[in-house]
């Protein structure tokens, strides 16, 4: 005998499902991410390591992407007391803020060339190397984050969200929050442990 879930259970079951799974990805991330600084820490007391300053592009970018949580947050407190277009502009602030982050580390990038500091090659280092691949696989996790804030913006546009219903929000916002305060993490990771 067949038995069908209702429309209603199965929103039910997504809602009460959504939480749990991102923190499940979120405790994936953070040991992704405490494996690769703790190989930085090894690699680093091997010798044969590149110093440098970091561009100060990092800092600006920093900058964004904490004014991005406040705008998420800010987003979270329009859809509570139900205003609708707050929420919606709120959310695509924080997509466009996003993007600019993103557009800021490549511009680092460019910088951390013009001083010599490569990912790979000849003239590599490891220290630039873990550089690169700490912030490139912080941006790729990122890229996720702005398809959420994409799909919440639109469903916001389309109204289907409300003070009773915005798992979505909340989803989005965890994993917005998580990744700032990650990127928190490593920039002040990179400036100490030199």
């Amino acid at each position: 005998m067949a038995t069908y879930i209702s429309e209603e259970e199965l929103k039910d079951i997504r809602n009460r499902t959504a939480k749990p799974l991102l923190w499940v990805g979120i405790v994936g991330m953070v040991m992704l991410f405490a494996g690769m600084t703790s190989a930085y820490i090894v690699r680093q007391a091997e010798g044969n390591w590149l110093y440098f300053d970091l561009p100060e592009t990092f800092y600006v970018s920093t900058a964004i992407i904490v004014l991005s949580s406040v705008t998420m947050w800010m987003a979270q407190y329009a859809i509570k007391r139900n205003n609708l277009r707050l929420t919606t502009s709120m959310l695509i602030t924080t997509l466009v803020l996003g993007i600019v982050f993103t557009l800021f580390q490549f511009k680092a990038w460019g910088e951390l060339v013009d001083m010599g500091v490569f990912f790979a090659g000849r003239e590599s280092n490891a220290s630039g190397s873990f550089l690169y691949a700490l912030s490139g696989l912080h941006l790729a996790h990122l890229a996720g984050g702005l398809f959420a804030l994409t799909f919440t913006s639109v469903k916001s546009i389309l109204k289907k969200y409300s003070a009773e219903d915005h798992v979505g929000i909340g989803v989005a916002a965890t994993y917005w929050h998580f990744l700032d305060i990650l990127w928190i993490y490593l920039l002040l990771f990179l400036v100490f442990i030199r």
